[in-house]
């Protein structure tokens, strides 16, 4: 299995033994449900918060006050959309527009709306939580975007997207392997585990 290098030059040896404990240990969020995939509604929500998102009824009662503006943008985005594409071929508009529609709810951050939209775009969305945020900020100044809600979100989903492509072909191969053991995740998602892992381990 080949090595995945992440930032400060960290490298990790054993991708799929690490994947593997942690799907172990965390493997309700990874279950579907059978909503499509333009629709968006409270199921999205428990999901996240089986997930850890801890989404309070309030906040949940706010978001689907947006969920028009919230399934007009998943409209508008392929279900196979995925982070992989060519930097062109992605619809940062459109995920912008979808992510600012989350902005401005209390208690409601990148987190949890990174949470409860991930299974809708499994290919495209990461879970940015902080463990996450605080890897992708760290070292890259683009991160510390001044613009709207779903600006500095987007600018965070574009740093992920550097390390997907420095270790593309070992997140592929790590994908093919989980599949074998019927784990039926991304390229976004093994990365994000991965990311996880690490950082909660150091």
């Amino acid at each position: 299995m080949s090595t995945i290098i992440l930032r400060g030059g960290i490298e990790v040896e054993k991708p799929l033994e690490l994947a593997l404990e942690f799907l172990a240990a965390y493997s309700s969020y990874e279950a579907r449900d059978s909503s499509g995939p333009a629709s968006f509604d409270e199921s999205d929500l428990r999901q996240a918060n089986r997930g850890g998102a801890r989404i309070s009824a309030a906040e949940i009662a706010a978001i689907l006050e947006r969920r028009g503006e919230i399934e007009g943008a998943l409209r508008e985005i392929r279900p196979a959309a995925s982070l992989a594409d060519t930097a062109s071929a992605i619809p940062w508009f459109t995920l912008t527009r979808l992510f600012d529609a989350f902005s401005e709810i209390r208690g409601v951050g990148f987190s949890k709306m990174t949470k409860a939209l991930h299974p809708r775009r499994p290919a495209l969305i990461p879970m940015l939580d902080s463990v996450v945020q605080a890897y992708l900020t760290r070292n890259d100044p683009a991160t510390r975007s001044s613009g709207s809600f779903g600006e500095h979100a987007t600018a965070l989903v574009r740093s992920y997207k550097v390390d997907l492509d420095r270790n593309r072909s070992a997140l592929h191969e790590l994908r093919r392997e989980l599949g074998s053991r019927e784990h039926r995740l991304t390229e976004v998602r093994i990365l994000d585990l991965v990311i996880w892992s690490v950082s909660a381990a150091t």
